[in-house]
């Protein structure tokens, strides 16, 4: 499948595995694809993500990601759900990190080992994103896997990611709009 990616699509992928690598992540998670998106320049993407205000609010975004991944990867929206339970994950959260210390339930951060070294593998979340991109492609008619298609399959999967881009503006259908039914991005109607 890799050789249907696009340059752009190859320099995210390789951008995810630099964000692992910088915050010692044993894996390469969805949260690494989207950043490392976050990063481009000139790309469809790009243009996506820079038309809908997200990479203006890049700081709030790392944020949203930081504190679901304290959650344990529980989202925003699925904190506030379990307290409509009666569950407060704030306060569960609390109690685990006075036992274990702050961070305790963060996901994807552990001491790396001499056995890790080198060599990052890709969650099973962060993989199902890229198996989506190409469905994405195959979907609008594209024989390559652009880093359009990436964030396509960001915006469309289940989890933190897609629903901290919701949050900030990027569901799968407002990035669809943007992008136009052709594949080719198109500026906001003003």
């Amino acid at each position: 499948m890799f050789e249907r990616f696009s340059k752009s699509a190859r320099d995210v992928v390789e951008g995810a595995v630099g964000h692992a690598e910088r915050v010692v992540s044993e894996t390469v998670a969805e949260e690494h694809l989207l950043l490392s998106l976050l990063e481009r320049e000139g790309t469809k993407a790009a243009f996506v993500l820079n038309a809908l205000g997200v990479t203006e609010r890049r700081e709030l975004l790392e944020r949203a990601l930081g504190e679901a991944r304290r959650r344990g990867g529980i989202s925003r929206v699925d904190a506030e759900a379990l307290a409509g339970l009666g569950i407060d994950v704030t306060e569960i959260v609390a109690r685990v990190e006075d036992a274990h210390g702050r961070g305790a339930l963060a996901t994807g951060r552990r001491p790396r080992h001499w056995w890790s070294a080198g060599h990052r593998p890709f969650t099973r979340e962060a993989k199902a994103v890229l198996e989506r991109s190409l469905r994405a492609a195959l979907a609008r008619g594209d024989r390559h896997i652009g880093d359009e298609h990436i964030l396509l399959a960001l915006a469309a999967g289940p989890g933190v990611v897609a629903d901290v881009l919701a949050e900030y503006g990027a569901s799968q259908a407002e990035v669809e709009r943007v992008l136009g039914g052709d594949g080719k991005a198109q500026p906001l109607a003003g």
